[in-house]
């Protein structure tokens, strides 16, 4: 009940349009990579899903911020079923990869950020490699890019109190890691994807 009143509010407050260009919303297990310029991106993604397919999509987010107060550490961990990674002190032990790949063995969707932190110019910085590194753990996982428009200005970098701005979240096609396909080439092609559905 709480989930959903969340996403109806996200979706009420910034008049978020989901866009599906070139894939339908459907049940199948995929990794939605987008754009990263708010602290609303992945609330917005999340709630721009439908319901039967949000309940099996985790959002990747980051476990020093989400565990800083008992409300966000509950809204994670209840509410969301955020995967939580460790982004500061990483070691094997808490390897951000390993409870990624283990929720999409599981059956689970995911919602992440390649870019990793947050782009207060508005453009799309470099991806980071941990695609890559889901695309060939888990190659029967459907890559899904989306784009995020105006979120940027609904909540911007360091400001507190949401504004309201109608905003749209495209999703592309598919994408998959291509047999040979390098590294660098592969988070090229990732981020080209995420780029032209802001062309369109």
């Amino acid at each position: 009940m709480i989930a959903r009143l969340i996403a109806f509010a996200a979706r009420l407050f910034t008049g978020a349009i989901p866009r599906w260009r070139g894939c339908a919303p459907e049940p199948r297990l995929r990794v939605y990579f987008a754009n990263h310029s708010s602290n609303l991106d992945f609330v917005l993604l999340w709630a721009s899903l439908p319901g039967e397919i949000r309940e099996r999509t985790r959002p990747i987010a980051a476990h020093d911020y989400w565990t800083g107060s008992k409300l966000r550490h509950w809204l994670a961990s209840s509410v969301f079923r955020a995967v939580l990674i460790e982004r500061k002190n990483v070691t094997r032990e808490n390897n951000p990869l390993t409870p990624m790949v283990a929720a999409l063995r599981e059956g689970d969707s995911l919602i992440i950020f390649p870019e990793g932190g947050r782009q207060a110019s508005g453009e799309i910085g470099d991806f980071k490699p941990g695609i890559h590194h889901l695309a060939r753990e888990v190659p029967e996982a459907e890559l899904v890019p989306v784009f995020i428009q105006n979120l940027s200005r609904v909540l911007p970098k360091g400001e507190v109190l949401p504004v309201p701005i109608l905003c749209s979240v495209y999703f592309g096609a598919p994408i998959r890691l291509e047999p040979g396909e390098n590294k660098r080439d592969f988070l090229v092609r990732a981020r080209d994807a995420v780029l032209a559905l802001r062309e369109t």
